[in-house]
């Protein structure tokens, strides 16, 4: 077995190194590895739950039945379309080396910054909500008042532990991670069976889960719903840590591949139970969506204090491990971008600690990034503090849209490519699509285009404001600079193989 294994790894780094990369990453992921840094990302206990009282504040209950399967099945789409591109082209830089191959260097850069930019939103935006779940719980413990100051601080403590904890090494947060896909699925069934024979008042009948119509906010119902939809669409984001973590895994044109489209999968399923007996437990909606945190007062009532308490420190436990994962992915694509010459400073954070091999200065650059979003948005509060929108919708919105734009770009690529006959059966990896896969690309790329536009209209403009003053900053820095000097993944293909068993070598033992 362990014959195998080494011979598996071996035929990997050939591969790797066929499109001009050193094996420099510790490659020790399995397939269950990989599906659970995508699942934890997802992580129906941080996204579905912090964003629970705008569900249900904007499509009411409805929502969770219907919000939450129309928007899991078109990802489910959008998945296996990057599931295909990751098996054909299993390298760490993931979408914008996509977009690269598939076009050219140029819109392999710009695919690259507009996710990074989505990658910044959503450790921001995670590590927030864990900040958001536990600082009132520890408020109520050691008897301070829970600020947005102190949420701030704790979130930064949090991205300071969540930065030691990916410094150290990869074998730790694999393992860590394995825990985390085990212990979301099991906190699941404890919040579900809970509130299902633990409830101190009776569930509400099953049709209320699908019962449209009702708002909480002063829009129209039909828009209001559409603003709702952030709650699942931000949820089902992050999956493409499977790709990202590509270099560490074995057999990844298989497994990688899996992990993505079946992390989308188990989080639909899980997610709808989860959410279906929540919504079930409300007993009175409208004082749940004016509560301060709508998902803890639903929680509380149905269960009881202590009781209730406990079972919310473990769903914020998860958030904590979600965090910890977005952190591991968004560090591999800030060092396969840097390891391309793509960003400012490019040889800081493309260097690989040789005791850890992890990209350590990358690791600490996603933690800086993810909390100057964070403290930009709480500096424009104290400038203006009658905002109506709160600071998780805003990151929230900035993650969902610079993700799902930087998704859709080498699907789009891909159909170019296709109908010009440069990509072709022959190029597909293990993990393909067959004859669906064009209708199936066409189809993600209409439903990117639609959540895009539909998660910065008002009231959450303010994140659109953000996002087309990061696509200008991008504009004048691409043709400033990056035009001419940018060389592409690309030019990596040239790469000598001498160079590269250069690079592997500072890591052999």
């Amino acid at each position: 077995m362990q014959r195998d294994k080494q011979q598996q790894i071996l035929e990997d780094k050939k591969d790797l190194n066929r499109f001009g990369y050193a094996q420099e990453l510790l490659r020790d992921m399995g397939g269950f590895s990989n599906f659970a840094i995508s699942f934890s990302i997802i992580s129906i206990l941080t996204g579905a739950v912090s964003l629970y009282g705008h569900g249900l504040t904007y499509g009411g209950p409805g929502m969770m039945g219907f919000g939450w399967t129309i928007v899991a099945l078109f990802v489910l789409l959008i998945a296996a379309s990057m599931a295909e591109l990751a098996s054909a082209i299993p390298t760490a830089g993931a979408l914008y080396h996509w977009a690269a191959i598939l076009a050219n260097k140029r819109w392999g850069w710009y695919t690259a910054w507009i996710n990074l930019i989505g990658q910044i939103g959503i450790v921001a935006g995670i590590d927030y909500s864990f900040a958001l779940f536990a600082d009132p719980l520890l408020a109520g413990t050691f008897g301070y008042t829970s600020t947005e100051t102190t949420t701030l601080v704790l979130f930064g403590i949090t991205l300071l532990l969540h930065g030691v904890f990916n410094h150290i090494g990869i074998r730790l947060v694999a393992r860590l991670n394995d825990f985390s896909a085990w212990y979301h699925i099991g906190v699941v069934v404890i919040l579900v069976g809970s509130l299902a024979f633990f409830s101190r008042h009776e569930l509400q009948p099953l049709d209320y889960l699908f019962q449209v119509g009702q708002t909480f906010s002063d829009k129209p119902y039909a828009l209001a719903f559409l603003i709702g939809l952030l709650q699942a669409q931000w949820t089902f984001t992050g999956y493409d840590a499977s790709a990202h973590t590509i270099e560490e895994t074995i057999n990844p044109r298989v497994r990688a591949a899996w992990g993505i489209f079946s992390s989308v999968a188990f989080s639909f399923i899980f997610g709808f139970v989860m959410l279906a007996f929540v919504t079930l437990s409300i007993k009175d909606a409208a004082a749940a969506s004016g509560a301060e945190n709508a998902f803890i007062y639903v929680i509380s009532e149905a269960l009881g204090g202590t009781f209730g308490t406990a079972v919310l420190w473990l769903v914020t436990f998860a958030m904590w491990f979600c965090g910890l994962s977005s952190v591991t992915s968004f560090s591999r694509m800030l060092y396969a971008f840097s390891r391309d010459k793509g960003i400012p400073w490019s040889r800081h954070w493309a260097q690989i600690s040789v005791r850890y091999r992890t990209p350590a200065k990358a690791i600490w650059l996603v933690v800086i990034l993810s909390f100057a979003l964070a403290l930009f948005d709480y500096i424009l509060k104290r400038i203006n503090p009658d905002t109506s929108y709160t600071t998780l919708a805003f990151l929230t919105a900035v993650s969902v849209v610079g993700l799902y734009v930087a998704y859709g770009i080498p699907l789009y690529l891909k159909l170019r490519a296709e109908a010009k006959g440069l990509f072709r059966p022959e190029h597909y990896g293990p993990w393909n699509l067959g004859t669906w896969s064009k209708p199936i690309n066409v189809i993600s790329l209409i439903w990117i285009v639609f959540i895009s536009i539909v998660m910065v209209i008002p009231p959450n403009q303010n994140a659109g404001f953000a996002l087309i003053g990061m696509f200008l900053l991008l504009l004048v820095m691409d043709l400033a600079y990056y035009r001419r000097h940018f060389p592409g993944p690309q030019a990596a293909l040239d790469t000598s193989e001498e160079e590269i068993k250069r690079q592997e070598s500072r890591f052999e033992k």
